[in-house]
This record gives C-alpha cells, sequence and structure tokens, in this order.
C-alpha cells in the first residue's frame, strides 16, 4: 500500500470518528434548540438568551451518559492510530 493511501484512510478513519463522537451532542443540542423555537413561536416570547441555559444542561447530560463512550471511542481510534505509526512513517 502506497503512504499516501495510507495516510488517505487515516485521514477518512479520523473525519468518520470526529462524526461520530459529534453526533449525540449535536443531536441533542438541535433537538432542544427546535424545541424552545416552537415553544418561543406558541407563546411569543423572543427572549434570545432563553435558549442557552436547557441547552447548557443538554450537552452536561449528554456528555456525563456518553462521555465514557465516546472516551473509549477516542482511545481505540488512538491505539489504532499509534499502532499503525510504522505504516505512516515508512
Amino acid at each position: 500500500m502506497l503512504p499516501e493511501d495510507v495516510m488517505a484512510e487515516a485521514g477518512q478513519k479520523a473525519l468518520i470518528m470526529a462524526i461520530t463522537i459529534s453526533t449525540p451532542l449535536l443531536g441533542a443540542t438541535l433537538l432542544v434548540g427546535i424545541l424552545i423555537s416552537i415553544f418561543q413561536a406558541v407563546t411569543s416570547i423572543q427572549e434570545m438568551t432563553l435558549t442557552f441555559i436547557p441547552k447548557i444542561l443538554v450537552v452536561a447530560a449528554v456528555l456525563y451518559f456518553f462521555g465514557p463512550w465516546m472516551g473509549q471511542q477516542l482511545i481505540a481510534f488512538s491505539e489504532e492510530i499509534l499502532g499503525n505509526l510504522p505504516a505512516y512513517i515508512s
């Protein structure tokens, strides 16, 4: 395998890992943002700071529940990258 192919594969794996790890956080904050927007539209409350506190709480909850899984994914990816380090150098 050519070094360019090895590096392209490593970059592809890194992008997939970034998307996989960020999906729970982004999905939860998107859902909360939509729910708050609907609430603001129904009640005619147009306070810009209303979205910050619920989103911060949701991010903290998601990190609490998914944090260990995210950490395991990152550790496994790091071990794979470091294990294949000789292939990247040559």
